[in-house]
C-alpha cells in the first residue's frame, strides 16, 4: 500500500466536547424521566399502605432503568462515535445493578405490603398474587430472567463462558422486557391514571425498543444489503497473523473512520454464527476493508480457510476511538501486539507530527511492521519499537518521558493488552497528563 501524505491539520478543538455533549445529554435524558415518573407517581395519589407504596415506586424506577438499559445497547451510531461502547457497556453494567436492586425492592416491599393487608406469610401472599392478580406471573418469570441474564454477567461467570453462550443467554433479557411491560400494563395504576400519563409510558417505551430495533437489526441488515460485503483477498502476515480484505459496493458512502472496529460475521457453513469484534487496520478507502487478526482462539485461527469471495455480514462501524476526540496538534501513540490494528490505521489520518510507540514480546512479533516504516517515513513521524519481556517495564512513566519529553502537550492514543493499557494509563495519570489528551477503548460487547 503507498502510504499517504499527512493530510492537513483541522482546527484543533479547544475540549473534548463530543463526549462530554453526549454524556452529559444521556444524564439529563435519565434525569428528566426520573424526575416525570416521580411526578406521575404523585399524581396517581397515596391510597395504599407504605409498603406498597415504596413497592410500585421501586417498580417504576426500576421500569425506568431497564428502558435506559436498552438505550444504551441500542448501539447508536451517534451515541457510539462519541462515547464509544466500551463507556456504553461499562454504563449497562453500572445501570443493571440499580435495575436489579429496584426491582428485587419491588417484589418482596409489594409482596411484605399485601402480606401485611392480608394476614397472609410473605411465601403465601406472593404465591396468591400469582395466581389471582393478572401479570404478576409474568412478572416473577421476568424477575427469574434478569436474575439469570445478571448472573451470567458477573466478572467470574463471564470469564468462564464464551462470547456466543453469554450472548446467547443475554437474549432472555428480550423476554424479560415484554413479560415486565405486559405486566406494567395488567397491574400497574400510575400510567392508566391519566391519558398523559398513559402517553408518557407508550412513548418512553416505544423510543427504547425502537432504538434497538433500529441500532441493531433495522441499520445492519440495510447497510449490509447496500454493500454486499464479499471476501476480496485472504494475506498471511506471518505464522500467527493474517489479514482479511473485505471489498463490496458503494463503500465510500460507508461512514467509518480509522480506529473504528465492525463486528464480523464470515457466512460459512462453520462460522456464520459468530460475531467477532476486529478493528480496521488500514484506514477505509471507499473500495475496500481491511481487518488484522492474531490468531488467539478457534475463531480467529479460522480467518486463513477463509476463501475469496466469501459473503460477509458486519455490524458497524463502532467505536469512539478516533481523531474525532483530538484536542492537541501533534500526537503520541502508545500500541501493544495486535493492539497495533487500529493505531496504524490512525496513523494514516492523524495531522501533524506523530510518535508511534509499539510493545512487542520479540521483534518477529511486531505485526505490519514493514507498513508501519513506510508510513511513518512518508508522514515524518518517529517509529520506536519496544521488545522484551513484560518484567522490567519499558513503558513506565520516565521511559515515555524519555521517549517524548513533550507528550504532555500531545493527545496520546493507547491500544494494547489489557495488562499494558491500564499500566500505561497509570503512567499516563502520574506525569499529569489531562484527561481530554488521553484515547483508549476496551473492546467489550453488550448483548
Amino acid at each position: 500500500m503507498t502510504p499517504p501524505k499527512p493530510p492537513p491539520a483541522p482546527p484543533v478543538r479547544p475540549s473534548s466536547r463530543p463526549r462530554v455533549v453526549a454524556g452529559f445529554g444521556l444524564y439529563a435524558l435519565l434525569a428528566a424521566n426520573a424526575a416525570a415518573v416521580g411526578w406521575f407517581f404523585a399524581q396517581a395519589g397515596f391510597a395504599s399502605n407504605a409498603l406498597i407504596l415504596l413497592g410500585r415506586l421501586c417498580g417504576l424506577y426500576g421500569a425506568l432503568f431497564m428502558a435506559f438499559q436498552l438505550l444504551l445497547v441500542a448501539r447508536l451510531p451517534w451515541l457510539d462515535r462519541r462515547i464509544g461502547m466500551d463507556r456504553l457497556t461499562s454504563w449497562h453494567r453500572v445501570t443493571g445493578f440499580g435495575l436489579l436492586w429496584t426491582l428485587l425492592g419491588h417484589g418482596v416491599f409489594i409482596t411484605f405490603g399485601y402480606a401485611q393487608a392480608s394476614s397472609l406469610d410473605p411465601v403465601d401472599q406472593l404465591v396468591d398474587l400469582a395466581e389471582t392478580t393478572e401479570g404478576v406471573l409474568r412478572a416473577v418469570v421476568a424477575m427469574a430472567l434478569i436474575l439469570l441474564v445478571g448472573g451470567a454477567s458477573a466478572r467470574w461467570a463471564r470469564r468462564r463462558l464464551s462470547y456466543e453462550t453469554w450472548h446467547f443467554v443475554h437474549l432472555y433479557a428480550y423476554v424479560a422486557v415484554v413479560l415486565a411491560f405486559t405486566h406494567q400494563v395488567a397491574a400497574g395504576t400510575t400510567f392508566t391514571s391519566s391519558p398523559v400519563a398513559t402517553a408518557y409510558w407508550y412513548g418512553l417505551w416505544g423510543c427504547a425498543l425502537g432504538a434497538v430495533l433500529a441500532g441493531r437489526v433495522a441499520l445492519p441488515v440495510r447497510r449490509n444489503l447496500r454493500h454486499r460485503l464479499r471476501v476480496a483477498a485472504v494475506v498471511p502476515e506471518s505464522d500467527r497473523v493474517v489479514s482479511v480484505h473485505v471489498t463490496g459496493r458503494d463503500l465510500d458512502r460507508l461512514p467509518a473512520l480509522p480506529g473504528q472496529f465492525f463486528l464480523w460475521r464470515f457466512l460459512t457453513k462453520d462460522h456464520w454464527w459468530q460475531a467477532n469484534p476486529y478493528s480496521l487496520s488500514a484506514a477505509p478507502d471507499g473500495t475496500r476493508l481491511r481487518l488484522t487478526v492474531k490468531a488467539s482462539g478457534a475463531g480467529s485461527a479460522s480467518l486463513r480457510q477463509l476463501t475469496p469471495g466469501t459473503r460477509v455480514f458486519a455490524e458497524g462501524p463502532y467505536g469512539a476511538f478516533t481523531s474525532l476526540h483530538r484536542v492537541r496538534e501533534d500526537s503520541l501513540l502508545i500500541a501493544g501486539g495486535v493492539g497495533i490494528t487500529p493505531i496504524r490505521a490512525l496513523l494514516e489520518e492523524l495531522p501533524g507530527h506523530a510518535v508511534l510507540v509499539y510493545r512487542v514480546s520479540s521483534p518477529e512479533d511486531a505485526v505490519l511492521y514493514d507498513e508501519l516504516r513506510a508510513l511513518a517515513a512518508a508522514r515524518g513521524a518517529a517509529l520506536h519499537l519496544i521488545s522484551g519481556p513484560p518484567n522490567p517495564d519499558p513503558l513506565t512513566p520516565d521511559a515515555l518521558v524519555a521517549l517524548v519529553p513533550d507528550l504532555a502537550e500531545r493527545d496520546v492514543f493507547v491500544c494494547g493488552p489489557p495488562g499494558m493499557t491500564s499500566a500505561v494509563l497509570r503512567g499516563l495519570r502520574t506525569l499529569g497528563v489531562p484527561k481530554p489528551q488521553i484515547h483508549f477503548e476496551r473492546f467489550s460487547l453488550a448483548g
